[in-house]
């Protein structure tokens, strides 16, 4: 057998000379050394063992001669000659199923115990968490070996963009002072001023927009931010966000750059994978919402909204006839999947939505419609109705009537409800949604209009003279991309002038001395001569997600918290002794009126029993 010497690989050290993953037939005849952990065992007799060793690469058969004592995650360093397997025991499914490791010296550098999971594709179906309890072992899966190093391959492809687009990377404070008018903060007491505390960033917003200030032109950031919020598949305490802000541009530049940004690192997180990265399509919000019924539509699948108003106009139908608007969707081949009992459901489920009621219609056979309410409508709006839907026979119709905005969230909601895809699964569809309204609704309290988004917010240049007179009415320059329904970001270009903030300032009820009160320290710079400027940030964690075919960022996060807000591994949240209490000036005193019991907080893995090692090295 040869013994001809391995020419090194990449990933060559002092231990190895190659991944076990990355050996083939054009590695034959060479004498290699490789290291990872035992995934399987097979002993055949006294005189032969099969080991297949894994790393992060792959999986390697390596053939010893004579029994080792190396059971399951034991972690060895082999060293052997890389040979073709015989023939007809080739395995396919593995990439390196052409050749196996033969003539072995084996030496144990770790034993284990055995793992409370299989360190497989069975663990998918084991306790959530129980895989975050032994987070460790569940990282040395091939599922989260891909997610993190898909993660890893995105960060790289963002920062190189970024910096090639003349970006300049700066790290914002993580203590900074509470702004409540966002989301729950996350707080820390302050040592040194007793009773004072910080805020951790919910977002590096302010400072972002002070870099401009400062002349940095151009920033960006893989920022570490925190919402105290409840948690969900796409939300986490804390998460990672790609920040950005540009001065003296307009909205395409900035939608222009993260495009390219975010295209460059779907085509890297797709590389090898033959999944296609299409370019992002661009609908303003109001069409977004007359289209799809949602601000953040999920391009995949069709069913969208169709307009039937004009069918009604002179309706004997009082429910049809006196509605400001009536749509519809058509769910393709649903007469069969909805019994009268599902429809029942659907109904329900269009009134806690916010509708009067749910019209339905079963599409039979010649294109005629089968409805509680068809009696009442003439053969000119039934034949309308199935035109306009483009029904065929076995689709199921769903009607709403009512309010603009009410009857396209509704049938948003039903449309996702129905027919949705989950979020990491087949093609990638992105979208930009521009145009959002500045103001959305009027506080009851108060009378005055609610903000969109931020009050920072720049209206619109075409809608700036309505602001007074028809607020509701006004357009923003803000954008929210979306992929596959989700919500990656969102942004806007700034206001810079302090006229304009004033007048924005003044229609949400905030007084020149309010403002100075909560904004001054970020207002007050602008006094001293702010760029036109904008900006954008996005979820790092949801774009992965998506990107790694994952429709929880949990499975894209190294060390998450559960849906509780819970750390298995670790076992935080924590209490603090007496001792740091006393020193930060905190007594902890009982909730005046009592939540929902806590959950039960795991213990954290118990010490493994590990067998004892060898006397020495096996061979």
């Amino acid at each position: 057998m040869s013994t001809a010497a391995s020419t090194p690989g990449t990933h060559s050290t002092a231990m190895r000379t190659h991944l076990c993953g990355d050996l083939g037939l054009g590695n034959a005849g060479q004498r290699v050394t490789v290291c990872g952990w035992v995934a399987h065992r097979r002993q055949h007799g006294q005189s032969l063992m099969f080991v297949d060793l894994r790393d992060h690469s792959g999986l390697l058969q390596c053939v010893v001669d004579g029994s080792v004592d190396a059971r399951s995650e034991y972690v060895l360093r082999i060293t052997g000659t890389v040979t073709a397997r015989p023939e007809g025991t080739a395995n396919p499914a593995l990439a390196t199923g052409e050749v196996e490791l033969t003539d072995c010296a084996v030496e144990v550098l770790s034993v284990a115990a055995p793992p409370p999971f299989p360190l497989d594709d069975r663990a998918d179906s084991v306790e959530e968490s129980t895989r975050l309890t032994y987070r460790y072992l569940d990282l040395r899966r091939d599922r989260m070996q891909r997610n993190l190093r898909t993660r890893s391959a995105v960060l790289g492809a963002l920062r190189t963009a970024f910096a090639d687009r003349g970006f300049v990377e700066v790290e914002t404070p993580l203590l900074m002072p509470s702004t409540p008018e966002g989301a729950r903060e996350f707080v820390v007491p302050s040592r040194q001023f007793p009773g004072s505390f910080y805020a951790l960033p919910q977002s590096p917003q302010l400072f972002k927009q002070l870099l401009m200030v400062g002349g940095m032109d151009r920033y960006f950031q893989l920022a570490r931010c925190l919402r105290d919020e409840d948690l969900r598949a796409d939300r986490q305490y804390e998460f990672t966000q790609l920040d950005l802000e540009m001065s003296f541009v307009g909205v395409d530049d900035i939608l222009d750059v993260v495009s390219a940004a975010v295209l460059s690192a779907a085509a890297a997180a797709a590389a090898g994978s033959g999944r296609a990265v299409p370019e992002i399509e661009r609908l303003t919000w109001h069409d977004a919402m007359n289209r799809f019924g949602v601000d953040k539509p999920d391009l995949r699948f069709g069913m969208e909204l169709v307009e039937l108003t004009a069918i009604f106009a002179d309706s004997g139908f009082k429910a049809f006839a006196g509605a400001p608007v009536v749509k519809g969707i058509r769910v393709p081949g649903g007469s069969a999947t909805h019994n009268r009992k599902a429809l029942d459901t659907l109904t329900d489920r269009a009134k806690k939505l916010g509708a009067k009621g749910l019209v339905w219609m079963r599409v039979a056979a010649a294109g005629g419609l089968e409805s509680p309410v068809a009696k009442f409508l003439s053969p000119a709006e039934l034949t309308g109705i199935v035109t306009a839907t483009a029904a065929e026979e076995g689709d199921l119709l769903l009607l709403v009537a009512d309010e603009w905005e009410t009857t396209c969230e509704v049938l948003g909601q039903l449309r996702n409800d129905l027919g949705r895809p989950p979020a990491g699964a087949g093609e990638l569809r992105f979208a930009w949604v521009v145009d959002f309204p500045l103001f959305v609704g009027v506080d009851a309290a108060t009378g005055r209009p609610k903000p969109g988004h931020h009050p920072f917010t720049r209206p619109h240049p075409d809608d700036v003279e309505k602001m007074e007179s028809e607020p509701l009415a006004v357009r923003s320059l803000a954008y929210d991309l979306v992929l596959n329904g989700w919500e990656l970001g969102s942004g806007s270009i700034r206001i810079h002038e302090s006229e304009l903030q004033q007048r924005v300032f003044g229609l949400l009820g905030i007084s020149p001395e309010e403002a100075k009160a909560r904004f001054g320290f970020f207002l007050t710079p602008f006094g001293y001569g702010a760029p036109p400027h904008g900006g954008f940030a996005f979820g790092i964690d949801r774009l992965v997600a998506i990107l790694a075919g994952e429709d929880n960022i949990r499975e894209v996060i190294a060390f998450p918290k559960t849906q509780s807000g819970l750390d298995p591994l670790t076992g935080a949240p924590t209490t603090i002794d007496e001792r740091q209490l006393r020193e930060l000036g905190i007594r902890v005193v009982a909730p005046a009126v009592p939540g929902p019991a806590a959950p039960t907080k795991p213990a954290g893995p118990a010490a493994p029993t590990v067998p004892a090692a060898p006397a020495r090295p096996a061979s």
